[in-house]
């Protein structure tokens, strides 16, 4: 893809901001804070403007959740490599989609651009109306979607739906955990499910379950695309290489072709990636370290909470316990199908507490706000004394 026509596609979106020889995706609703950030950034003084203007000038926003923003550095070699890769992957000559997600989203972005890049069809969708009813009719072959696992939740529960749903060559299914409960659904009403692997720093996806390889059983992130190679460091944390990884984070330089993610995976005697969880919100309790994804999945499984986040809050014994977080409003859990569902964990990752907490915190894109929910525990927990 060129980069004229990159350019025009960006300005298309209408989150587009050009400032000084770089393009920034900017998210309209980002606050009073986040736009004087923004724009602090923006006026950044760089040695070497021209050199990194050819090679990373395009701005991704990154990073929002965890309580700044930072743009990562692209350009159409990046996103071209991992359009290439995807066709590569899935078989695929052009590509259809029907986007929920929005353009700043380094999902919704590439959404557009591999429909661009093919000569496909990029049709622009409200969540509210699909879940309402009212969905786009694929006249086409090849058609593709995103979707967040709380929106694929919700649309199993109508037949219609599922018709719909089934008429998609590919559903890409992340922006959070997907849980086995949520999977299995997925398969039994036949949906040709992608469990995947990515984040901006790579232009979204780096590995990727192929759908008959979902609907054959298959729950981990599938093998690396082609323009994408993965390695684990000693500690488990998963390093990416390959010509879609990021130029730099926005102003500054950076000099290899990999990034250290912030994840810990494993990768089995197929090649295909699990992801384990984030290194940063590992919990230690009594010297035994938790992973929250693993707990969040068993306590899914119950059937009791509609959206759950396990968080460690400090204890004067062990060091951090663990606690299970969950939407105010809903009713209390049962103790016994929460006993039943945790039974296969160790004792040390089952929950010591179940917390409901007001402000709910996942954005857009489905992901859980651990900061957030962390400090909404401990101001909680600070009330109730």
């Amino acid at each position: 893809m060129e980069r004229t026509e990159l350019s025009k596609l960006l300005r298309s979106t209408g989150c587009a901001e050009v400032r000084n020889g770089f393009t920034f995706l900017c998210d309209p609703a980002w606050g009073a804070n986040e736009r004087a950030a923004v724009a602090s950034l923006q006026q950044s003084k760089i040695e070497n403007q021209k050199s990194i203007i050819d090679d990373g000038w395009l701005c991704v926003p990154t990073g929002g959740t965890s309580g700044g923003v930072r743009f990562a550095r692209h350009d159409e070699r990046t996103l071209t490599a991992a359009v290439e890769g995807f066709c590569a992957h899935f078989g695929l000559e052009q590509v259809n989609a029907v986007g929920v997600l929005p353009p700043h989203h380094v999902s919704g972005l590439m959404a557009r651009v591999r429909c661009a890049a093919t000569g496909g069809e990029y049709l622009a969708a409200e969540w509210k109306t699909i879940e309402a009813g009212r969905r786009p009719v694929l006249a086409a072959a090849n058609w593709v979607i995103s979707l967040v696992p709380t929106q694929l939740q919700r649309l199993l529960l109508s037949p219609d739906a599922v018709v719909w749903l089934r008429g998609f060559r590919v559903i890409f299914v992340g922006g959070g955990p997907v849980w086995p409960e949520l999977a299995d659904a997925a398969a039994r009403a036949g949906l040709p499910v992608s469990l995947s692997y990515g984040m901006t720093e790579t232009a979204a996806m780096v590995t990727a379950l192929r759908p008959v390889e979902f609907l054959a059983g298959d729950r981990s992130s599938g093998t690396a695309l082609p323009h994408a190679r993965l390695a684990l460091d000693p500690e488990g944390v998963i390093n990416v290489t390959g010509e879609s990884v990021f130029r730099g984070y926005f102003p500054d330089e950076f000099p290899t072709r990999q990034f250290v993610t912030e994840d810990l995976g494993r990768i089995d005697e197929h090649g295909r990636l699990h992801v384990l969880g984030r290194r940063d919100a590992v919990i230690i309790t009594g010297g035994e370290k938790v992973q929250p994804a693993e707990v969040e999945a068993a306590l899914r499984a119950s059937g009791e909470f509609s959206d759950v986040g396990v968080v460690g809050l400090p204890d004067p014994e062990w060091g951090q316990t663990v606690v299970a977080c969950y939407p105010a409003g809903e009713k209390q859990p049962d103790q016994a199908r929460l006993t039943e569902a945790l039974a296969g964990l160790s004792a040390f990752k089952r929950p010591k507490r179940y917390l409901p907490v007001a402000d709910w915190s996942r954005n857009a894109q489905g992901k859980l706000n651990r900061a957030a929910l962390l400090a909404a525990a401990r101001q909680q927990v600070k009330v109730e004394g």
